[in-house]
């Protein structure tokens, strides 16, 4: 499973740095065409917005798979021991059932519906826009069972 996390962990950051590059040139691409060439390219405009969609979603994805998320630790950095790895566990399994319904269940029928909606500069289904969301949401669901069974065998974790 480690091995897995690791391939899984490199497939993403190297999808979230090509998405930050492109990201990059399409941005400065439109600021030239803006204001140097007084005519602002539509494409640049979406593409770089949906793809920041992208990499907010693979990113958190990434980071959670990390354990560098935010969270509220007050009442875990209070106890130890076994209660520590309870509490860590079962908030593991809150962030999984959150990301099962919203995300993975959620998301998979938003972006089913959005399919016959064409992008109007793009013409490209909305449906591929929102994938991200469920398969980001697949991304988590592995980090989170990959955190539990680090947890509960008393592995590194935070």
């Amino acid at each position: 499973m480690e091995k897995i996390k690791n391939c899984l962990d490199k497939i993403i950051e190297l999808f979230c740095i090509v998405i930050m590059g492109v990201m990059t040139v399409l941005v400065t691409w439109q600021v030239i065409t803006r204001y140097v060439f007084n005519n602002p390219s539509i494409f640049t405009e979406q593409t770089s917005q949906y793809l920041f969609v992208w990499l907010v979603m693979y990113g958190s994805a990434y980071v959670f798979g990390k354990r560098e998320h935010m969270q509220i630790s007050f009442v875990r950095d209070l106890t130890s021991g076994t209660l520590r790895k309870v509490i860590d566990i079962f908030q593991e399994i809150i962030i999984t059932i959150f990301v099962l319904i919203v995300m993975i269940y959620g998301g998979y029928f938003s972006a089913l519906r959005q399919m016959g909606q064409v992008d109007a500069a793009l013409q490209i289904p909305m449906g591929v826009i929102y994938s991200a969301i469920p398969i980001s949401g697949v991304f988590v669901i592995f980090y989170a069972i990959h955190n539990i069974k680090v947890i509960a065998c008393g592995k590194k974790g935070k």
